[in-house]
């Protein structure tokens, strides 16, 4: 009943990005003819990156937090707080509301995303870690195969139903978490990471993505843009040289020596930019190239998120026979392939069957090779007393590619979405190829180390607290 508990709260988090996504020109429309004036994409991008840039920056704060004073209070805190933005988000009034309540809705996320995992590995055997962390990232596909469709559905009837609909499934998550929840012990003692490097690392990716989505109507020369991508480089080395020195760091870079775990990281970087075009380039362009309605859209994009959860499940075998690499590797390639499809085949003329069908079903198997198993790859290398700090940095990681994917989307395709458009999308669909070879890189990599690992006399394995502890696992 415990894990029932967990992952229906980990399904409402991750319902939550498709159906926004589905339901972005709606409340663009909506805002538009309450203000008379139309809403832009750069101004709409915010409605995703001020939830995803939250999220990045606090995922390890509370993942810590969990760490400390328990993962049971935590993960409920977190799923009430996400429960109660959802319903500002449903009466905000305009624009600004709405993206300040997302903001809210990731601090809630926040505490909830790492604790959940974590309450999970608790609750199995430690040579189960794998396949309990897969399932995890499958009800997150589970949920991905509801989303367009659900979001689809709710937007015929408003756009603010896609935030009602978590309010009835937060209430019966804490409701039975209260009774059903395990009580955890503390794990440590000592301060909270450093909640100034927290600023920091926002104003850093907050600066990146408003350079990004303003430099296409400012100009790239401009003198607020260039301020802009200053602030950024500014903000993230002033991070990573305070993380460097701090006692009680945002990111424990450590961690990042663990060659599967900093792998697997760096993939998932990569990976998450091009599933952010991709997501939110099909959305576009079947809205607003093509003019469907949201539930027409929710409905084509619905085979692939629904062929990630039964390839993660059919898959989980594989995994444990032939390692995490060889996974990664033909998941990115794959995902490169219909990201190459779309490029050669979308036409300003709907054409489903060979458009945008063929590039779901292999967009779909990638996405089912590739999340879930980069997540575990990281996660499974770590000790166990940093299941939950670990399992933060990567979702972490996660978020900050899925904010500069939706920016740099937008710096591609420009603020204003129309069939004149075409060309962009297609340079975005490249980029998104390019960084799925990447990811297919980092998988030989991984599978490489994994090689290396397992001929090495044990005798040659780094004497650090960090590799001592994931081989004690």
């Amino acid at each position: 009943m415990a894990s029932i508990v967990i992952l229906l709260a980990v399904f409402m988090t991750n319902l939550d990005l498709w159906i926004v996504n589905v339901a972005l020109p709606a409340i663009g429309s909506s805002f538009a003819s309450s203000a008379g004036g139309a809403a832009t994409l750069s101004s709409l991008s915010w409605v995703l990156n001020a939830y995803a840039i939250a999220l990045a920056a606090l995922l390890v704060v509370a993942g810590r937090l969990g760490d400390r004073i328990g993962q049971r209070p935590v993960f409920l805190a977190g799923v009430t707080l996400f429960t109660l933005a959802s319903l500002a988000c449903a009466v905000a009034p305009d624009l600004g509301t709405l993206v300040a309540a997302r903001a809210l809705q990731a601090v809630g996320a926040a505490a909830q995303l790492p604790t959940s995992l974590a309450l999970l590995l608790a609750s199995v055997p430690a040579e189960h870690r794998t396949r309990a962390t897969r399932n995890w990232a499958a009800v997150g596909g589970l949920a991905a195969a509801a989303g367009p469709v659900a979001g689809g559905l709710l937007v015929q009837v408003d756009w603010r139903w896609v935030f009602v609909i978590n309010v009835p499934i937060g209430i019966a998550t804490v409701a039975a978490g209260l009774r059903v929840l395990p009580s955890t012990a503390r794990r440590e003692e000592g301060r909270l990471p450093d909640l100034a490097g927290a600023v920091l690392i926002t104003l850093a990716i907050a600066a990146l993505s408003g350079a990004l989505v303003q430099a296409p109507d400012w100009g790239w020369l401009d003198a607020r843009s260039l301020t802009l991508f200053a602030l950024a480089l500014a903000g993230a080395a002033a991070f990573v040289r305070r993380s460097l020195r701090h006692r009680h760091p945002l990111f424990e870079l450590p961690l990042l020596r663990l060659p599967q775990f900093g792998a697997a990281s760096a993939g998932t970087f990569a990976f998450g930019i091009a599933f952010a075009i991709m997501l939110l380039s099909n959305v576009l362009w079947c809205q607003e190239i093509w003019h469907w309605s949201a539930l027409r859209t929710g409905v084509a994009m619905a085979p692939g998120p629904a062929l990630v959860p039964v390839v993660t499940v059919l898959t989980a075998r594989a995994a444990q026979r032939l390692g995490h690499g060889p996974l990664v590797t033909a998941g990115g390639l794959l995902f490169a392939a219909a990201m190459l499809w779309r490029t050669c085949f979308a036409s300003l003329d709907a054409d489903y069957w060979l458009d945008l069908l063929p590039s779901q079903v292999l967009g779909g198997v990638g996405v089912g090779l590739t999340l879930g198993t980069l997540v575990a790859a990281g996660v499974s290398s770590l000790p166990g007393h940093r299941a939950a700090t670990g399992s933060a940095l990567v979702n972490s990681v996660r978020q900050m590619s899925a904010t500069v994917g939706v920016a740099l989307l937008v710096a591609v395709v420009g603020t204003h979405v129309g069939p004149a458009q075409r060309p962009d999308f297609r340079a975005a669909w490249v980029v998104a190829a390019a960084l799925s070879v990447a990811t297919a890189v980092i998988g030989v990599r991984i599978t490489r180390g994994a090689r290396t690992r397992e001929a090495a006399p044990p005798t040659q394995t780094p004497a650090t607290p960090l590799t001592e502890g994931a081989a004690g696992q």
